[in-house]
């Protein structure tokens, strides 16, 4: 089994600004507020987060092959 990154890149897609960020191992993140623009990001259909729509690394519980809690 890989090791898992909590570490991810959102891009936002409304003003394309990058953000680094650390993601929980035990919450999702359904929101995210853009620090460049302000806007509110939501997850897409299909993802359970905002790190697995706009996340350059999926979820911690996703990366370990499990369910997420969206």
């Amino acid at each position: 089994m890989s090791e898992i990154s909590l570490q991810t890149v959102i891009t936002c897609p409304e003003c394309g600004h990058k953000t680094a960020e650390t993601m929980p191992e035990d919450a999702c993140q359904f929101f995210y507020d853009c620090k460049n623009c302000g806007a509110i990001l939501k997850a897409l259909p299909g993802d359970c987060c905002v790190y697995c729509s706009y996340g350059t690394v999926k979820c911690p519980p996703i990366q370990a092959g499990e369910a997420c809690c969206g």
